[in-house]
């Protein structure tokens, strides 16, 4: 599936190149984007609070809250950005988010997100891995809206919550991310090939339609795409078009 993605800082839809808070573009209104989406078809959104994945104190809750409360049950809401506690969690999910997407905590606090895993359903919650590829089988994680990098390895946060009972997967390669210089098609393709039983979302750098079917072809089960549709590279509904088509 095409998951459209809108990264949100101080109540505006940005990009930000390769992750860097100082390389931001600005785009608008979230909400007049989301209606237009929703006009082209979009079935399901990716929501992301930039400033609560850089520093959780300053989480846009209230807005995020009145967002999918508008937009819910027109569009699916896939949202993340700041999450650290199990109230975060249920507080989304009654507002009418679809999914709650984890990430830092589930690099920093291990053992406090696999007890997440098992309170609610695996289904409504989604892994998300932000690695920098230094080639394929050495690709570093980052944490803090990829502020910092890690010592840790992609597959060791896989082997961490495989037993888990994980059913979703974000990966994104930050290096690709903004980008616009193409998807890293050979990290999709291994690590599909390594966990063949999850669900995996690629994110970062797709810029072509091509780009839709190779990574359909990879064994992505859903392509997450931001900047190539804030700047019209192609549409929504050419995009889920190629999807099927492949």
């Amino acid at each position: 599936m095409i998951i459209p993605a809108l990264d949100i800082i101080n109540g505006e839809i940005v990009r930000l190149y390769q992750g860097t808070y100082s390389k931001i573009t600005k785009y608008g209104n979230p909400l007049s984007f989301l209606k237009q989406y929703i006009q082209q078809g979009a079935k399901i959104i990716h929501l992301v609070d930039l400033n609560g994945a850089k520093d959780p104190k300053t989480r846009q809750i209230s807005l995020f809250t009145k967002l999918i409360q508008t937009i819910s049950p027109a569009l699916k809401i896939q949202v993340g950005g700041g999450i650290r506690s199990a109230k975060d969690i249920e507080t989304l999910l009654k507002s009418g988010a679809t999914r709650i997407v984890l990430g830092s905590m589930s690099v920093t606090q291990p053992k406090i997100v696999k007890k997440w895993f098992e309170y609610f359903d695996p289904n409504n919650l989604v892994l998300a891995i932000d690695i920098h590829c230094y080639s394929i089988k050495h690709c570093k994680v980052f944490i803090y809206g990829w502020q910092k990098e890690t010592n840790l390895e992609f597959n060791q946060i896989m082997e961490e919550y495989y037993s888990s009972g994980i059913k979703h997967v974000l990966c994104t390669d930050i290096a690709k991310d903004g980008t616009l210089l193409g998807s890293n098609i050979s990290l999709y393709k291994s690590i599909c090939n390594s966990w063949p039983k999850i669900s995996f979302q690629s994110s970062g750098g797709i810029n072509t339609l091509e780009e839709i079917k190779t990574l359909r072809n990879s064994g992505v089960k859903h392509i997450i795409i931001g900047r190539a549709f804030l700047e019209k590279k192609f549409t929504i509904s050419e995009a889920i078009s190629c999807w099927q088509k492949e």
